[in-house]
């Protein structure tokens, strides 16, 4: 039988792009830190996110209907750490780091790795969370190389490698 415990610690040993989920929009601007997100498909652009239900950011990503996914880059760490709760105040939030939008008007962060905006598609609740499929409306590549990941409960930078020419 595998436990919630074990399962914790399981998980804890997969790696995983750090993001910075946010929203906007009649139900007011939001963001939380996701490390549960990934591609669905190329054709249509799709992909997920699972955000528990209890986040105070999840009424408002429903209701909006819009999102953007930032990767963050390595020296983002912060920014991370202040959605992830660090900053209990979702307005108070949005003071740290450089936002603007793309098509949704959702916030998009200067500095990301890469930015998705994105449309709520499809919501679907199993346990704790919903998971929430999103069309890809628009992508920000940014400028950065080295992206962020949490591995072992910490942060890790994680370096491009050079191009091979």
């Amino acid at each position: 039988m595998v436990t919630r415990q074990g399962y914790r610690e399981a998980m804890a040993r997969f790696g995983a792009a750090v993001s910075v989920v946010t929203t906007d929009g009649p139900a007011g601007r939001h963001g939380f830190t996701a490390s549960a997100v990934c591609s669905v498909t190329d054709d249509p652009p799709t992909l997920l996110v699972c955000v528990n239900r209890q986040n105070d950011s999840h009424p408002a990503l429903l209701d909006n209907g819009v999102l953007c996914i930032n990767t963050l880059a390595a020296d983002q760490q912060e920014i991370s750490a202040v959605f992830a709760g660090g900053e209990p105040d979702t307005a108070g939030r949005f003071v740290h780091g450089d936002w603007y939008t793309l098509d949704t008007g959702a916030p998009a962060l200067h500095g990301a790795v890469v930015s998705f905006d994105c449309r709520v598609a499809q919501v679907t609740e199993i346990g704790t969370h919903s998971v929430i499929f999103a069309s890809v409306l628009a992508i920000r590549h940014g400028s950065v190389d080295d992206g962020l990941v949490y591995f072992g409960r910490s942060y890790h930078p994680v370096r491009r490698p050079m191009s091979v020419k």
